[in-house]
């Protein structure tokens, strides 16, 4: 298993996911939330690929196989914790961004 290759397969997904989430957050802003929670969902697909192929060094390792060390690899692995937060984050606020477009529609509605 070549560390790097398997560290910019991790990275690509990760950023991918990440671009997703960013995307759903200015869509929250724009209060279009069913295509936000597509893209949330979409996120969170791209990230979960980044994590099996980070997973399968892990338990490479764990059973006995040399693996170089390799910073790319310690990159990557900090790029999926950083984008799953960023997902994490963005499903909380959805519920948020959406009750409060409910709020003041419910408010323009009693005027």
């Amino acid at each position: 298993m070549d560390i790097n290759m398997v560290a910019m397969q991790v990275i690509m997904h990760a950023c991918e996911g990440r671009d997703k989430v960013d995307e759903a957050i200015e869509l929250m802003a724009k209060n279009e939330f069913d295509r936000a929670k597509a893209l949330l969902k979409e996120a969170e697909e791209d990230i979960l690929k980044a994590h099996v192929a980070q997973t399968k060094v892990i338990q490479g390792q764990a059973a006995g196989e040399d693996t170089e060390y390799s910073l790319l690899f310690i990159h990557a692995q900090d790029t999926i914790m950083t984008s799953n937060s960023e997902l994490r984050i963005a499903q909380h606020i959805l519920p948020v961004f959406e009750a409060q477009y409910n709020l003041i529609q419910q408010l323009k509605e009693e005027k």
